[in-house]
């Protein structure tokens, strides 16, 4: 009877050891693979991307700016919504740079500043997608 017993409780006690092991491995497979995204190609970022071409425009401070962008989106569906939103996309960079001094565009901390203020108000437009990310892709400040 007692050795039925203890036979029993370590059944009962490897089953609960197995379950629990497997618990583990199945939660550590499937959280570690939706934490770690997958960084785009190249290929999938310029085909997700929409240039936008040279704009010349003030600045408060007076001075005036020659400036493009490439703006990254997370999809197709995006791309083409922001094609179609190219005259907004334009309106929001011209009346943030017309908020803007020289002196705030200036050095690496500025433009990164700038561009993340831009990328924050297109998002506030796109219905369809989404901006991953605004690329500077030339500046002249006078």
């Amino acid at each position: 009877m007692k050795n039925k017993l203890v036979t029993i409780m370590v059944i009962m006690l490897v089953a609960i050891t197995l379950v629990g092991v497997i618990a583990v491995v199945v939660v550590t497979k499937f959280s570690g693979d939706a934490s770690a995204q997958k960084e785009p190609s190249a290929k999938e970022i310029v085909e997700s991307s929409v240039e936008i071409p040279e704009i010349t425009t003030n600045l408060a401070s007076g001075d005036f700016i020659k400036i493009s962008f490439t703006i990254q989106t997370d999809s197709k569906k995006g791309k083409e919504e922001l094609e179609q939103r190219g005259f907004q996309v334009k309106n929001i960079i011209i009346t943030e740079l017309s908020d803007t001094k020289t002196a705030q565009l200036k050095g690496k901390a500025g433009k990164e500043q700038f561009q993340e203020k831009v990328e924050a108000n297109v998002n506030k437009l796109m219905q369809e997608g989404k901006v991953e990310k605004v690329y500077i892709t030339s500046s002249i400040l006078q």
